[in-house]
């Protein structure tokens, strides 16, 4: 799950992108996932979509909780 960790902390750092993938998750739940894939690819931390929701299920803050719920019909 290393990829993925890195990628999750890359993109927490950046508000702007966290919000446009929160966004998107809201509207297209499977589409936020493969946004998230392709970022990975681009930045040489390539992931699938299932490690991406791994990683977001075994996280324990309260902020990516509530991502999770809203977004939960393609997480």
């Amino acid at each position: 799950m290393g990829n993925a960790a890195e990628l999750y902390r890359r993109i927490e750092a950046d508000h702007n992108l966290t919000n446009t993938l929160f966004r998107q998750a809201l509207q297209d739940p499977t589409g936020a996932i493969r946004a998230i894939c392709e970022l990975g690819d681009r930045l040489s931390l390539p992931v699938t979509a299932e490690e991406v929701r791994t990683h977001l299920a075994s996280l324990d803050d309260e902020r990516t909780k509530q991502w999770v719920v809203k977004a939960r019909g393609g997480l």
